[in-house]
């Protein structure tokens, strides 16, 4: 398979430095632009991450002498490109704006905002649930007027580490659920250097998250309609998100009622032996399997179980029946992996390998 040329938008933050780290001697990809905002532009990136460099593994060799371009000086990014990942911070129109000029000079978009996530057009994707949402994007190229360009999206850190459980049970239809979900830090960006306020404190509120994690969920259950993606009608979800003093690793506790059933057995068995339409395509970073489920009352925990298959696995544990709900249940996902850099590229192995670069 010959490899496709990327460009990284954002390569100085977390979720950048997480992509390029991921995209060393990557089989489908090889990196030949990096970018950040016109402050870091013109830099060589070794020079410009010296104290900066927030990861535990060491900065990569082959990122070393990268002169950063300009996010905005769009053409020079784009020459000899055929994807990018955009991680770069802006708000909301702005990045619908960059996003969709990228994509206009017949690029790929692979993003880990949120700008675009709720357009109707705009597949946000989770490959093991929902990848036949990429049907959209003929539609989405008549509307930027494009031939090979278009923007694919990643959802919320915060919601993937309970929707891959409601996939794997959804044959019984789950009708409600209330989920409170305790964030790590580096879903901010941050580590706890940068951070010192929340060694030994809990913030109960995350902007955005809540509104994000009741409302992306029905997308991704959602159906293709006439080349758009409409919302799932029969779930309701109630969340609460809450920052805690980890590192890295969102947890979950959801309970959640169904529309028919089975009984506890049966939905372990299908949780348990989950398989995913993509799994025969044998992309780099997907897991196996993709969801693990302890039998041990005090797992999942970060610590222990958010590095599983490089990060990219979903653990689970404690199904048990609810006094209020039909049942509840724990569940574990690590957030700057399959939350953000780990889920963007499997997200661009499930395009290559699909033929969306060809």
């Amino acid at each position: 398979m010959k490899k496709s040329r990327v460009a990284v938008l954002g390569a100085t933050g977390m979720v950048g430095q997480r992509l390029l780290s991921l995209l060393e001697d990557h089989p489908y990809f090889e990196v030949v632009k990096l970018a950040a905002s016109s402050r870091s532009a013109g830099q060589k990136y070794e020079d410009l991450m010296t104290g900066r460099w927030k990861l535990s593994t060491p900065l990569p060799e082959y990122t070393k002498d990268f002169v950063l371009y300009d996010v905005f000086d769009i053409d020079n990014v784009v020459e000899d490109v055929d994807l990018v990942f955009c991680a770069i911070n802006l708000d909301k129109e702005s990045l619908i704006k960059l996003e969709e000029d990228y994509a206009k000079k017949e690029v790929v978009v692979v993003s880990n905002n949120s700008a675009n996530r709720m357009k109707e057009d705009v597949p946000m994707i989770i490959p093991e649930i929902n990848a036949e949402h990429l049907e959209v994007v003929s539609s989405q190229r008549k509307r930027l007027g494009t031939k090979k360009g278009f923007i694919v999206v990643k959802p919320n850190c915060s919601i993937q580490s309970y929707v891959p459980i409601f996939n794997a049970i959804k044959e019984f239809g789950v009708k409600e659920a209330s989920i409170c979900t305790y964030q790590a830090i580096s879903g901010s960006g941050k580590t706890f250097a940068e951070w010192p306020e929340m060694v030994e404190n809990i913030i109960p509120f995350i902007g955005g998250e809540e509104e994000k994690s009741e409302v992306e969920p029905l997308k991704i259950f959602g159906k293709v309609i006439d080349g758009k993606i409409v919302l799932n009608d029969t779930m309701k979800l109630s969340a609460q998100c809450i920052r805690v003093p980890v590192l890295d690793g969102h947890m979950a506790a959801v309970s959640f009622n169904l529309e028919n059933n089975p009984g506890k057995e049966v939905l372990l068995e299908k949780i348990s032996n989950f398989v995913s339409e993509i799994d025969e395509l044998q992309l780099p970073l997907s897991p196996t399997p993709f969801i693990k489920y302890y039998e041990e009352d005090n797992r999942p925990q970060p610590v222990l179980d958010r590095d599983n298959e490089k990060g990219m696995q979903i653990t689970m544990g404690r199904l048990r029946e609810d006094n209020l709900f039909d049942y509840k249940f724990v569940a574990l996902s690590h957030n700057t992996m399959r939350g953000a850099a780990g889920g963007a590229l499997q997200t661009a192995e499930l395009v290559k390998k699909l033929g969306y670069l060809d």
